[in-house]
Order: structure tokens, then C-alpha cells, then sequence
């Protein structure tokens, strides 16, 4: 503990090495080969995420808002990283031999609050609220006050009117530029900073020059995790539970590969 200590207060140097798709399939198998040792760890964290999700849907019904649940289930994946802590910390201690348990790695989990972790939830967050109100406002300006009162009256305004098709379009390119922002600015950081003591800032600009300066294979695992977050939304949410777990130590054993701390 002293040791782990040490090495985690020390200013460690971080080195980016290219990655290839190969890093790509081999992150992925090792996070599907980490699920299947701890299932439990990952069912209980991917448990938390999917329950959040259809907490959601179910307040969004009750408050008579049911046309923002499809922008809130697409959006929703964006807080994943924050989540997925307790994941990276499973395929932490599993990759060093260390004991796996719950006291220990709620414990972690627990920490994180404590550490530069708790900025990057402000800024997952604040992205994730972008999201929102971007929908919102894209809403006031195509739809008017003509939105649907109940959901298949929305998806059918959205889907089968020149407003409703447009609003459709522009959202999804301006998703897919918050979502890329917020990939890129995560998904090396949050690894980062569970594993070395290093402030949110140093963090994200790491993240984002590990995908500027891989691209093709960085790009390729966010696609990978992106669809797989949807198709799992469509069961309610429950697939969740296994989606997350794989593609949260699948990030883990990507970081791995793309940075060198000495």
C-alpha cells in the first residue's frame, strides 16, 4: 500500500504510443475476458447506469414530457466514463494481482471525490446539459409549440414532417460533435486520473493528443462503444448492464496501451 502510495504521489511522465486496430480488438477482448471474471462488479455498476436511465424515462412520463425521452436515452451514454470508475479500478487491480473486492473497490470509488476525478464529472456533466438544451432550443426552433404531447406522436412529427426531419438531422450532427468533444477529452483521462495523481487539465489535453495522434483506431473504438450503447437502450436500458461493463474495462486496457507513465 505504502508502495502503491508512492507511485501514485509521484508527477509521473507520460508517454503516448501509437496504437493500431489490433489495440483495438485486444482492449475490447480483455474488457469482455474482465466481465466475465468479475460479472458481479460489472452487473452491480452497469445496474446503477441502466436503473438511472429508466428512472429518468419514468419521471420525464410522469411530468408529461414524454418527447425529451429519446434525446435524454442518446445523451444519457455521455456520463458513462464517470460511471465506469469502478470498472477501471476492477481491470486496475486485476492487471496488477491485486485482491478484487467490494470494500476495497467501493472504497476507490468513494475517493474519487476527494481527487481531480470530481472536475471531470463538472465537466462530463456540463457537456451532458449542452446536450439538453441544445435539444431544446433546436425543438423551440423547428417545432414551435407544436411538440407532441406523448412520444409516438413526437417520433411521428419528427419522422414524417420536413420540420420534424430537419430537427432530426441538424441534432444528430450537433450530437455527434459533443459526443466526439467529450470522447476525446475522456477517454484517456478518466483512466489517467484514477491511476495517477495528475490534475484534470494535464489529463484531458493527454486524452486528446492520444486520439489527435491516433485517430483511426481511437475513432474506431469510440464508434464501437457508441453503437453499442444504443442498441442497448432499446431493451429498457438493460442491456446496459453488460454494455457498460465491457466497453468500461475496455477502456482501461486501451489507456494501458496507449500511455507509458515513467
Amino acid at each position: 500500500m505504502e508502495q502503491q502510495a508512492l507511485d501514485r504521489g509521484s508527477l509521473p511522465k507520460l508517454q503516448i504510443n501509437p496504437l493500431s486496430m489490433q489495440d483495438v480488438r485486444a482492449a475490447f477482448a480483455d474488457g469482455w475476458r474482465d466481465f466475465r471474471t468479475y460479472p458481479a462488479f460489472g452487473l452491480f455498476f452497469g445496474a446503477i447506469y441502466a436503473v438511472g436511465g429508466i428512472f429518468i424515462a419514468v419521471m420525464l412520463t410522469y411530468y408529461h414530457l414524454p418527447w425529451m425521452i429519446i434525446p435524454v436515452a442518446i445523451g444519457f451514454p455521455l456520463i458513462g466514463p464517470f460511471i465506469a470508475v469502478g470498472l477501471y479500478e476492477i481491470s486496475r487491480r486485476n492487471q496488477r494481482g491485486e485482491a478484487v473486492g467490494w470494500k476495497a473497490i467501493l472504497a476507490e470509488v468513494f475517493r474519487q471525490r476527494e481527487r481531480q476525478l470530481s472536475w471531470m464529472a463538472f465537466v462530463v456533466l456540463f457537456i451532458f446539459w449542452i446536450w439538453i438544451y441544445q435539444i431544446r432550443l433546436l425543438m423551440a426552433l423547428f417545432l414551435g409549440f407544436r411538440i407532441p404531447a406523448t412520444l409516438d406522436a413526437f417520433a411521428n412529427v419528427v419522422l414524417t414532417t420536413p420540420q420534424g426531419l430537419l430537427f432530426l438531422a441538424i441534432g444528430t450532427v450537433v450530437g455527434a460533435v459533443l459526443a466526439m468533444i467529450l470522447f476525446t477529452a475522456t477517454v484517456i483521462s478518466m483512466p489517467l486520473l484514477l491511476d495517477h495523481d495528475v490534475d484534470f487539465v494535464t489529463a484531458m489535453l493527454t486524452s486528446m493528443r492520444t486520439v489527435i495522434e491516433n485517430p483511426a483506431p481511437m475513432l474506431a473504438f469510440g464508434l464501437v462503444v457508441a453503437a453499442l450503447a444504443i442498441a442497448a437502450l432499446i431493451p429498457l436500458f438493460l442491456g446496459l448492464l453488460v454494455v457498460l461493463a465491457v466497453a468500461g474495462h475496455a477502456t482501461w486496457h486501451l489507456y494501458r496501451r496507449a500511455i507509458t507513465a515513467s
